[in-house]
């Protein structure tokens, strides 16, 4: 990322890897209710067709908040946790610890690299990631979604994050683990060009401009800004990649097929359900991953420089 002081001075590879996996799992322990309301949002609708006067269950991201609590538990908020963090290490790790080093790849070591060249290392990482994260976020949206089965007197998919792992694999073959892989790269891949570029740029600007120093306030209204950007252009594919994800065996024959059949049954505004809590999520999501990633680079550089005398 652009800019930095003396005691982020030329991060190893290493650093940013560790410091943005590390932020990652920061930002979901602070905004997993908000990515769970969004879950429950998207696939709403999706088991029958809406008969006209039906009521909704949950309307908005508070009120889907509180009929969780209400109906469910405070715990429901946090179903999937432990695949959210799962991911969080094998996924922001890559996509954001590597983009600067992709950046680099793609500009010839340029210091003043493009928005293509900045464009191209976000596909890159975020492409790269999902290969390493997507049974992660198979597993979390499942726990995120399954207390629909509870509605109609089901049990439980799952009764546990290792067991979602295993009984995935054994009942749809190790390709369940990555069901929703296309969706979810073109998904990443957007997400990934919208927060980093964004944020990239932002950042870039408010220091040549001297309106901020490389500081906290700076790192806040760039994550927003990334936030806000890339719910706007990532809503539709991020609709589509829950849906299918979370389907049984066979209900569609691909991610596309997923995407008519929401348009013919629901109409176009299907693809922007849950649209607040996407960007109450992504929005806080970004500030809080971008601060911290920020901060416990830092932290880990200094740390190196204090021990340096000691080695």
């Amino acid at each position: 990322m652009v800019g930095g002081g003396s005691a982020d001075l030329a991060p190893s590879v290493a650093v940013k890897i560790f410091s943005a996996g590390a932020a990652g799992c920061v930002a979901d322990l602070v905004t997993f209710p908000l990515d769970t309301a969004k879950v429950r949002l998207q696939i709403q609708g999706e088991s029958k067709p809406s008969l006209k006067g039906q009521k909704m269950k949950f309307r908005g991201v508070f009120g889907t908040i509180l009929t969780m609590v209400k109906t469910e538990g405070p715990r429901s908020l946090y179903s999937g946790l432990v695949a959210g963090l799962h991911r969080q290490m094998s996924f922001a790790s890559v996509r954001i610890g590597l983009y600067d080093s992709m950046k680099k790849f793609y500009s010839r070591g340029s210091e003043s690299p493009g928005i293509g060249t900045r464009i191209m290392a976000g596909c890159t990482t975020g492409a790269m990631a999902v290969t390493f994260a997507q049974p992660t976020d198979v597993v979390k949206i499942r726990f995120q979604a399954q207390s629909r089965l509870l509605e109609s007197g089901s049990v439980k998919r799952y009764s546990s994050t290792f067991d979602a792992y295993r009984t995935i694999a054994r009942d749809e073959g190790v390709r369940g683990l990555w069901k929703g892989a296309l969706p979810n790269i073109t998904r990443n891949a957007i997400v990934n060009c919208s927060e980093l570029v964004t944020y990239d740029i932002i950042k870039e600007l408010i220091l040549k401009n001297k309106l901020m120093t490389d500081n906290m306030p700076c790192h806040f209204v760039a994550g927003f800004a990334a936030g806000f950007c890339t719910t706007i252009v990532a809503s539709p594919v991020d609709v589509v990649k829950t849906r299918f994800m979370n389907s049984t065996p066979g209900k569609y024959s691909g991610a596309m097929n997923c995407a008519l059949t929401m348009l013919m049954k629901e109409g176009p505004t299907a693809f922007y359900k849950g649209f607040v809590p996407s960007f109450l999520r992504l929005g806080s999501w970004n500030i809080v991953m971008f601060v911290s990633f920020e901060q416990i680079k830092r932290g880990v550089m200094r740390f190196q420089q204090s021990m340096e005398p000691s080695l």
